[in-house]
């Protein structure tokens, strides 16, 4: 069993993780990836055929999951409570609203869009307050859906990437196989995955990688040392050391709609 420490540094180092991606903020918008229209099509299809969603990007960032609803032809509304990532967000999409908060705290009013989601960002929220902020500002009917770019480690190369790219600062995020939340406002979650593709170079990967939160709070000396063995792994083999290439990914995405509507 941990001890009361071992507790307490795992909290401290998840708010540094948490906190750690506003100094990248162009680095993360220029080499993170976006996300599967597929995913993001099964995510609102609980809303039947709305001509023009209004969507909450929830935790938005820089505006990779943005890029994919404004493309389904959603009315995009960003909370994001970074000032740098979202300035670089306003930035790149000058025309979006983008809001200060939290998923725990949503400056937006009662019953005011279709569907809250998140991209990369649901297992920051402290559920307990997120979920019922969630459906206050969900419309009835209204969906719920988080996402996730996970490396399809099926893919041999990927799973021995996978093997060098972890440091001590890792922990691991939801997994495919994990259970999936509850909360009483909600209808049981329902989990789909979804095949998709970075298209990177071996410079341009270990960029990608050097954005994750556990590459960015270890010391400067480690992350050196992390990102020159990833430099090298990728360099030394076959499929990534020459030119360009697809990083192979899987879209995880989990959707739940909220009780009390008529559909339900």
């Amino acid at each position: 069993m941990r001890g009361t420490g071992d507790s307490t540094d795992q909290a401290a180092l998840r708010a540094r993780r948490a906190s750690s991606f506003g100094p990248q903020a162009a680095v993360y918008a220029e080499h993170r990836p976006d996300y599967a229209a597929a995913g993001i099509r099964w995510a609102l299809a609980p809303l039947g055929a709305k001509d023009v969603p209004a969507v909450l990007d929830l935790g938005a960032g820089t505006g990779k999951l943005t890029d994919g609803l404004l493309a389904v032809g959603a009315e995009v509304i960003a909370v994001e409570p970074d000032e740098a990532m979202r300035a670089e967000l306003v930035l790149r999409y000058p025309s979006m609203t983008g809001l200060s908060g939290t998923a725990e705290e949503i400056p937006l009013p009662d019953g005011s869009v279709d569907a809250v989601l998140a991209g990369q960002a649901f297992h920051w929220f402290d559920q307990a307050r997120a979920f019922p902020e969630i459906a206050r500002v969900l419309r009835p009917g209204g969906v719920f859906a988080a996402f996730w770019n996970n490396e399809d480690n099926r893919v041999a190369w990927v799973a021995g990437l996978q093997r060098t790219v972890r440091p001590d600062a890792s922990f691991p995020l939801p997994a495919a196989d994990d259970a999936l939340p509850e909360h009483a406002l909600f209808t049981s979650f329902e989990q789909a995955g979804f095949p998709h593709t970075h298209r990177r170079t071996a410079d341009s990967l270990v960029q990608t990688i050097g954005t994750y939160s556990h590459t960015v709070v270890i010391g400067p000396d480690q992350r050196a040392a992390l990102l020159g063995r990833i430099r090298d792994y990728l360099r030394a083999t076959p499929e990534t050391a020459e030119g360009e290439f697809d990083y192979p990914l899987r879209t995880e995405v989990i959707r739940a709609v909220l009780r009390g509507s008529p559909q339900h």
